[in-house]
């Protein structure tokens, strides 16, 4: 599976998020995101250009709720240049918004709701949501599975994976906090998977030390 190092804590980028870049710059990550809040849009330019310097593929996740939002947010992601925009629920909208762009979409199945965000929802939508976004011309789903507020995560995952059959990437997003859950979710076909907090709080590996320590854990996973 691809790691998608998220440079958010709480659903937030971080507001040092371009000194965290650089501080983990010689892991050589392929795969780094963060949040459509958090910081001004000079800075996400900036973490954006960064991003690609480094050789790795930049994500923009949407945690706006309302339309309006979630249309600012997919604009924004076009503005910046990332190569992957994740989350929202707009998926037409979105999906005009980044045409022509080469940008790929994965938008979140099932029902989000707060913030930080929250999954409702069962596997049977899930699994619907899934199908019917790749048919879409969606390039995969991005899956809150750990914070599925009263479904299993894993039946949500195999849900999704079904949905998304061999045509798209599955994401799983929000609450990996061990390698218990990657491996988990691995099993249960999931494609990548992101973590930000557990790496800034220390949660992956409470005895392993900061941001750096944390990461060679879970690359190592």
């Amino acid at each position: 599976m691809d790691f998608i190092f998220m440079l958010t804590n709480q659903d937030q980028t971080i507001p040092d998020c371009l000194d965290t870049l650089s501080l983990v710059a010689p892991l050589g990550l392929r795969h780094v995101g963060f949040k459509d809040i958090g910081v001004d849009a000079a800075t996400m330019q900036a973490l954006t250009r960064r991003i690609k310097a480094q050789g790795a593929m930049s994500y923009l996740e949407v945690v706006a709720t309302s339309s309006g939002a979630m249309r600012a947010s997919a604009h924004m992601g076009v503005a910046l240049g990332v190569d992957c925009l994740l989350g929202g629920t707009l998926v037409s909208e979105t999906l005009a918004i980044l045409r022509g762009t080469g940008i790929e979409y994965y938008p979140f199945p099932g029902i989000p709701v707060g913030h930080p965000t929250q999954l409702d929802g069962d596997d049977a939508l899930i699994e619907a949501h899934s199908a019917a976004f790749v048919s879409q011309g969606c390039a995969g789903v991005d899956l809150l599975a750990y914070r599925a507020r009263t479904a299993d995560p894993l039946a949500l995952t195999r849900a999704a994976r079904r949905g998304c059959a061999d045509h798209g990437r599955l994401i799983c997003a929000g609450g990996v906090d061990s390698r218990a859950r990657i491996n988990a979710l691995a099993a249960a076909g999931a494609d990548a998977f992101t973590i930000g907090s557990a790496v800034f709080n220390g949660s992956f590996a409470p005895h392993a030390g900061g941001v750096l320590e944390q990461l060679r854990v879970i690359l190592k996973t």
